[in-house]
This record gives structure tokens, C-alpha cells and sequence, in this order.
């Protein structure tokens, strides 16, 4: 009802991104925190404000302006709304949903260090985010306990040193780009010298929920590293790809990385033929090729977004009438124990 909404009609655009030409850092920093604030800058009914607020307190809230920007004012199923609003959802327990879904705790032989696959490992190269998922399968992850310094990051090294069947190194968090330029260089310093790695894996979403990211002090060193240069990024709807994104994603290809997408299937949000036709379209477009469907990680707290497989399958298999096979995500699951992803 019209008296419900905390904002007037009159004031849709107050949302805009105030920060549109400060630095990434700015944008980082005045990230909504709050989700009262959250709810008031997007005119919503002050009926969602008690439960994002029980949200809010087991997974904070975080949205950069520069997403904001792109979510519909006063239109609680906004599909990019959908996946940073807290929701009081979120303190379900229901059975199978856990703080650790994919048994990473069994697979960290050094501080920061992953290490679950053969010729690969993933790096944890920052324990902070742009934006905060309320599906994501870390929101429980112990980063305390995860975040090296550059003396501490030594025992890591020292196991990729060790082991020459490793070729592939993953930077991961968090999100990596969350981490300063002059870190970054260092530690993809540290890992060019090792002779054995061939490939620079970079997990991120930064690029997408703050696009000015994507700066020059990031393009020297990625262009510099004579590693090969895999960009992952995670997009679960067109929406999130503005202009400012494909700009940002240019700038990346331009430095030789190949850039790939991964999304998860998520109830509500991106579950049907059309939106999935209409994000690998977009991606394309963009300069991205779709990399990997994933079914919903059975994180404690996300229990709302789940898709069931049997539906997943039938989605992907309807999809395939309307795309390319350059186009077609793969539909997987990870489970823990296997040795690499799960085709479903």
C-alpha cells in the first residue's frame, strides 16, 4: 500500500550512486551496512525491515552504490535485490543445511591455502567482500584464521614450492580484487617464480558490483604476470551487466585474461528458461563465455534459494533449445570428496 513505503513516488531516483566518480576504495568503504538504510534508500515497505534486521545479524549486510544503482526501486522481487536483502528466512535450520556444505575445513594444509583438487589450489588472497550473497557457501567461513600475512603466506608458498604437480593457482576469498593492488602484485610475484605453475585463476565479483575496480594500477600487474590469466566472474542475472560492467570487462580481456562466468541457479531469481537464455546472451555480449551452472550450495541460512535437481536439469534441458552450445552453462554440483565438480 502507498502509506507502506518509506520513500515517495516522487523520490524514485534518490537511490542513484552519489559515489559515481570516486575510486573503488571510496566505494568500498561507504558500502550500505545497514539494513534499515537498505530498505529506505530502495523505498520498501517498512514491513521487510525486522526481517532483514535477523538477517543482518547472522550474515551482514553489504552493497556497494554502484549495485544499488541497478536494483528497481520499490520492488522487492528485484532479482539483484534478492541476493544481497537479508531475509528472516535466514535463521532456519533445516536439515542438511550446514556451516561448512563443501568440507573445506578438511582440505587446508597451510594458513590461507586450499587445496582440494589434483593441479590446482585456491588461494583465500582476502577475507573481504564488495558485496555480501545471502547464498554464499563462505558466509560461515573462518576468515580469522585464513587471513596471512605477507611472512605468514611463506608456508603456503612453500607447499606450492613443494609440489610440482600443481600447475594452477587460484585466487579466491572473499573476493581477491577486495585485497590493495600492492598485495596482489606481491603475492602474483611470489607465485610467477615458481617454476612449475602455468596458470593465474582469479575468482571474482568485483569487477561486476563495482566496475571501477577494474583500474590501472589492477591492469599493470595482470598484464605484467606471465602466467596465463583465467578471470572468473559471477553474474546470476543480465541486470547485474551495465555498461559500466562491459567497459570493465573489455579492460580485463585487454590485458589477455579469458574471462568466464559462473552463476548459481537460485529460486526467485534466475530459475526459469528465459532469464538464463537472456544472462548467457548478455555475457556474450560482454565478452564472457558461461562457465558453470551451480546448484545451490546446502549453506545454513540459504535454504529459501534452493532449487531441487530434478528441476535444474529439466531447466538446462529446456535451455538448450534456445542456445548455442557456446553458450550453455554446465549444470553441476560440488561435492565433497570428488575430484573435481559434479555434472548433473
Amino acid at each position: 500500500m502507498q502509506e507502506n513505503i518509506i520513500i515517495a513516488a516522487s523520490e524514485t531516483q534518490s537511490h542513484r550512486d552519489p559515489l559515481a566518480d570516486s575510486t573503488w576504495q571510496q566505494q568500498l568503504t561507504h558500502a550500505i551496512r545497514d539494513p534499515q538504510t537498505l530498505c529506505e534508500r530502495l523505498g520498501l515497505s517498512r514491513d521487510w525491515v525486522a526481517g532483514a534486521q535477523i538477517g543482518h545479524e547472522l550474515f551482514d549486510v553489504c552493497v556497494p552504490e554502484a549495485y544499488l544503482n541497478r536494483i528497481a526501486y520499490a520492488d522487492i522481487n528485484d532479482p539483484l535485490l534478492r541476493q544481497v536483502i537479508p531475509l528472516g528466512e535466514e535463521a532456519l535450520t533445516p536439515k542438511g543445511y550446514v556451516v561448512d556444505p563443501l568440507e573445506e575445513a578438511d582440505h587446508r594444509p597451510a594458513k590461507g591455502l586450499i587445496h582440494k583438487y589434483a593441479g590446482r589450489v585456491l588461494l583465500i588472497a582476502s577475507p573481504n567482500c564488495a558485496i555480501n550473497c545471502r547464498y554464499c557457501f563462505r558466509r560461515h567461513f573462518p576468515y580469522s584464521d585464513n587471513s596471512p600475512s605477507r611472512a605468514q603466506w611463506q608456508e603456503a608458498l612453500d607447499y606450492l614450492r613443494s609440489d610440482t604437480t600443481i600447475h594452477e593457482a587460484i585466487l579466491s576469498g572473499g573476493d581477491p580484487l577486495a585485497a590493495n593492488d600492492r598485495q596482489l602484485a606481491w603475492l602474483v610475484e611470489q607465485l610467477e617464480s615458481i617454476p612449475h605453475l602455468k596458470r593465474l585463476r582469479i575468482h571474482t565479483r568485483l569487477p561486476v558490483v563495482i566496475p571501477a575496480r577494474v583500474d590501472n594500477a589492477l591492469l599493470g600487474w595482470l598484464t605484467s604476470t606471465r602466467l596465463q590469466k583465467v578471470v572468473v566472474l559471477h553474474i546470476n542475472h543480465a541486470n547485474e551487466i551495465d555498461q559500466a560492467v562491459i567497459d570493465a570487462c573489455t579492460r580485463l580481456k585487454q590485458t589477455g585474461a579469458t574471462l568466464l562466468n559462473q552463476s548459481v541457479l537460485l529460486r526467485g531469481i534466475n530459475d526459469d528458461v528465459a532469464t538464463l537464455a537472456t544472462l548467457s546472451e548478455r555475457l556474450f555480449e560482454a565478452g564472457v563465455l558461461p562457465y558453470y551452472l551451480h546448484v545451490l550450495d546446502p549453506v545454513q541460512g540459504a535454504a529459501h534459494f534452493d532449487v531441487p535437481d530434478h528441476e535444474a536439469r529439466e531447466l538446462v534441458a529446456q535451455l538448450r533449445d534456445h542456445l548455442p552450445g557456446f553458450l550453455m552453462p554446465r549444470l553441476v554440483r560440488e561435492i565433497p570428496g570428488n575430484g573435481s565438480k559434479t555434472p548433473l
